[in-house]
Formats: structure tokens, sequence, C-alpha cells
């Protein structure tokens, strides 16, 4: 494992021990336990639903069909796409994160879950999956490591099927926004654990809408919409054909 996602899975694995769901949905208001379960995974179809609508719209919903949900945390999107689609496979990096997610798995078994604690997805053949989803994941990791995975997306996923790939286009220019842009990462990442009391940092980063175009030389993204930002980040969801 690289240094890099070692720190990561250390990272996680004590968000994942400390506060799951608080670390998948941050929100000032739900710290120390505060999310209700069923909050939470509602929570999540309110981000699948309308991207599933998205997909049919553009004509890329894969009917039925197995989805990887990478970097699926304590299962609130695996949840959600499991009402659309027939499998699901959730992979993470954070065993107690895994261990929330199957606790909280109300799909009746149609849901695996899988701890990937390498720099690849050698865990999956190529073409396994009708499509790849993941929102608010790549920004954590270190940018070799998020563009290595995105590479491996467009591997895993069938000829014809399709990626959905949440990720912050930019940052805003505000104060907190420039403080992720222009601060080191030592800085943020002492300033979450000091001032904002985390159990770990969340590191953050962007990944340009020309640049994921650029990762995926066998792929083309059909939209880019604009789906959330608050006062830190503009975020894009990429709506992603893999040719066949």
């Amino acid at each position: 494992m690289s240094v890099g996602l070692e720190q990561v899975r250390r990272d996680w694995t004590r968000l994942g021990a400390t506060e799951p769901l608080w670390a998948v949905c941050v929100d000032p208001a739900k710290r120390d336990g505060g999310w209700d379960d069923d909050e939470f995974l509602a929570s999540g179809r309110t981000d699948v639903d309308p991207a599933v609508a998205r997909l049919t719209e553009l004509g890329l919903r894969p009917e039925g069909g197995r989805v990887l949900d990478f970097g699926c945390g304590a299962g609130r999107l695996s949840n959600a796409l499991a009402a659309h689609f027939d499998r699901v496979v959730g992979v993470d990096i954070s065993a107690p994160m895994l261990e929330e997610a199957r606790r909280l798995d109300r799909s009746g078994g149609r849901i695996e879950f899988v701890l990937n604690e390498r720099p690849d997805l050698s865990l999956f053949d190529d073409d396994s999956f009708d499509l790849v989803y993941t929102d608010l994941v790549l920004q954590h990791l270190p940018p070799d490591l998020a563009e290595g995975y995105v590479r491996e997306f467009a591997r895993v996923v069938r000829p014809g099927g399709a990626l959905v790939l949440g990720v912050p286009e930019s940052e805003r220019r505000t104060f907190k926004g420039l403080v992720f842009r222009y601060a080191p990462w030592p800085l943020v990442a002492w300033a979450q654990r000091t001032l904002l009391r985390y159990p770990a940092p969340m590191r953050m980063h962007t990944l340009r809408t020309e640049r994921l175009a650029g990762l995926l030389p066998q792929a083309r993204v059909v939209a880019s919409d604009e789906y959330w930002g608050g006062d830190h980040w503009r975020h894009l969801r990429h709506y992603v054909a893999v040719d066949g």
C-alpha cells in the first residue's frame, strides 16, 4: 500500500470507528451521533434518485444491472442505488465504515460490501459492472490516487455502460474556499483536528472537467451538472458514457 493510501486508510478507519454517519454526511448539527438511521438513508435517496432520473433522460441508464458504489462509506448511497438496480457492490477502504454499512443494509441481500486497501480495483474483472457511481469521495484522496481510480472505473465498466462521478470542480472565492486552495495541507489538517475537533482530517482537492475527460480516453462526458456548492466548493456531477 502506498504511503498516501495508508494515511487515507488510517484517517477513515478512525472516522468510521468514531463518527461514521457524520463523517459521510458532515453537518455541524449532527455531531456526536446526531444522525438518525432512517434520516441518513433518506438523504442518500435525495442524492441518488435525481441522478438516476438524469441518467434516464440522457439515455445512459443501464437496465437492471450491477453497480459499483466507490467509497461507499456507511452505505448511504448503496441503499439508494439498490432501489434502482439489481445488484450493488459497495467498496471502501475503512473496515469500520463497512461494518456500519452492513448494519444499515436495507436491501434484502442485494448489496455486497467489500474492503479494498489497494490503489486500484484489481479485485474486479474488466467489464464487470454496468455503472460506477461515486459522489464526494475522490476529493478525499491524494490527486494521483484519485486519478488512478478514475482510470480503473472505465476498465471495470462494460462497453455501453456509464459512470456517474460527483467531484468538486473548483474552490469558491470565499474565505473557506481560498483557505482550501492556498493553505498547506498540514495546516488545514491541524485546523480540522484542533479547531474543528474532527476525529481525523479530511483531505480535499478539486478535479476539473478537462482533466477528468483526459483520464477517460475511451469514454465521453455527456453532461456535467452543478448540483451542490455550499461556501467551500463548486461541485459537478459528471455523466459519462463508456464507449462500446
